[in-house]
């Protein structure tokens, strides 16, 4: 029965419709001189002795014919012959890789994110000297809160698209489209809000406390806050956007590139334009007081048009209205690493701090993105329907499990690790290759910045592990929710333990600060 089945099908697909009424019947028998019988299994009709096909015309009271069914028999009955094309497509299944492709793939972006905080570095060790640092040091307080921006924003951009590239949700041009428009509107609503809420911030740690306070400094720092934070953000978004793009096409996963690129890029770009905003603005206090307010209600006033772009496009929509929590948090956790690095260094001793903040918070931020964005990925890539295996719920990670176990995420976690000291030590030669900072790189000093910099490492690529499967178990997209929160922790982390070290090296006598002077 199974060729002559199957072979009518193939050959025959009009006449099986016309076959549903009693004059389809007939002129089938009278065309092709088939002999049609009604039976309601394949297993029911005996061998055929001549040129006979069985087909299933169960027909109901209107005459019509169920084929579907037929055809789905077919195709279970014959597998070698299986003529289905109507096949839904599965979901894409998660990335093969190995230690050698990942730190392949990440080595190239790490080391230009790395030269990128570096250089970022050099301009904070200049521009610290400047008179809006000195004489509004809470501006200080704004630097890690608008670096951090690279982690709240850009490398949550880039995470959220990066998942959406690689299970096929950015495939045609229409789908990119409302992606791209979605989410720019989207960072620059956020990119507003966190801009303002830092000033805020900053005000508080910084001048409250010591009950001074002057309005036309607050408002200097609003308006160099919200406008550094708008255009940054733009200009950030839109290289991210080209990086996912060109990383599709060529064949490299996205989550690998694209938020060490935000990394290598953001810092600089963000301090030059707080530097120059910041003393732009501070020039005109005394002479145009009403330019600064104005700069903060210009942006302030195109918030809404960016609200109602982004609620055009529904992932978007959600993040909108869900994804303040983390992005307002972090910007608190990061205020307060600025705030250490504000009273570090105000003192003349430890001046040093300045060139080697970013480097080491960078760099952290850097690779604990790429984790969080690699294991988001593989729990949306894994968890969708007919996908095999589903990840099974996970208690409380050890650190054996993140870093020794035999996941493709522990692989990741290990490669990132092993890359802190190697990258470090490149970072810090480019540093005295350039006489930067006001610390000279004794082998002391090294021992006490690289053992920093891997407890620093460490702490955090475990809270990836945890935090990212929490959120994942609780219906959060750790997407929009868990870089914030880490590269945040990195800033306090990355700025509390430089200025441990810094005041342990004072202890012992390592007392030089006038290296890149």
């Amino acid at each position: 029965i199974q060729p002559y089945h199957t072979s009518i099908y193939k050959r025959e697909p009009a006449d099986c419709e016309r076959a549903a009424s009693k004059e389809g019947v007939e002129e089938l028998r009278q065309a092709e001189g088939y002999e049609l019988t009604e039976v309601s299994a394949f297993s029911e009709r005996s061998e055929p002795e001549g040129e006979t096909v069985v087909v299933d015309c169960r027909v109901n009271a209107k005459g019509q014919r169920e084929e579907d069914a037929l055809l789905e028999n077919a195709s279970q009955s014959n597998e070698s012959d299986d003529t289905s094309t109507d096949q839904s497509p599965e979901p894409p299944a998660p990335l093969k890789e190995t230690s050698f492709s990942i730190g392949l793939q990440v080595v190239i972006p790490f080391l230009l994110a790395g030269f990128g905080t570096v250089a970022a570095g050099m301009v904070l060790d200049i521009v610290q000297h400047w008179t809006v640092f000195t004489e509004v040091t809470e501006v200080f307080i704004l630097v890690p809160a608008l670096l951090g921006l690279k982690g709240n924003l850009e490398m949550t951009l880039a995470s959220r698209l990066s998942t959406a590239a690689n299970i096929g949700q950015m495939d045609t041009a229409k789908e990119m489209g409302k992606m791209v428009m979605g989410n720019l509107a989207l960072i620059q609503v956020q990119a507003t809000v966190v801009g303002f809420l830092a000033s805020i911030a900053a005000v508080i740690f910084g001048w409250i406390p010591e009950g001074h306070f002057k309005l036309g400094h607050a408002v200097l720092l609003c308006a160099s806050s919200v406008s550094t934070a708008f255009i940054a953000s733009l200009l950030l978004g839109l290289i991210m956007i080209g990086v996912i793009i060109a990383s599709r096409k060529v064949g490299i996963n996205p989550d690998n590139v694209a938020t060490p690129i935000a990394a290598s890029l953001g810092d600089l770009i963000t301090l030059a334009l707080l530097a120059g905003i910041s003393t732009g603005l501070y020039k005109q206090l005394d002479h145009n007081d009403y330019v600064n307010p104005l700069v903060c209600a210009i942006f302030v006033a195109l918030t809404p048009v960016w609200v109602l772009i982004a609620r055009r496009i529904p992932p978007t929509r959600e993040v909108l209205y869900s994804g303040w929590e983390p992005v307002i948090i972090a910007m608190a956790i990061s205020s307060v690493g600025g705030l250490i690095l504000d009273k570090t260094v105000s003192n003349p001793n430890f001046a040093g701090i300045a060139v080697f903040s970013p480097v080491i918070n960078g760099v952290a931020g850097n690779l604990v993105a790429v984790q969080a964005s690699r294991i988001s990925t593989y729990l949306h890539m894994t968890a969708l329907p007919m996908v095999e295996p589903n990840p099974p719920p996970r208690k409380c990670p050890t650190p054996c499990s993140t870093f020794f176990g035999s996941s493709v995420n522990s692989r990741s976690a290990r490669v990132l690790f092993l890359l802190v000291a190697p990258g470090h030590l490149v970072f810090l030669y480019a540093i005295n290759s350039m006489q930067g900072g006001h610390t000279t790189l004794t082998s002391i000093f090294i021992a006490f910045y690289l053992a920093a910099a891997l407890l620093q490492v460490v702490i955090l690529l475990y809270l990836a592990d945890w935090m990212v499967h929490w959120m994942w178990g609780r219906g959060m997209d750790p997407d929009n929710f868990s870089i914030p929160y880490l590269t945040a922790l990195g800033d306090l982390l990355g700025t509390g333990f430089l200025a441990l070290c810094f005041h342990i090296l004072w202890l012992i006598g390592d007392r030089d600060t006038d290296v890149g002077d």
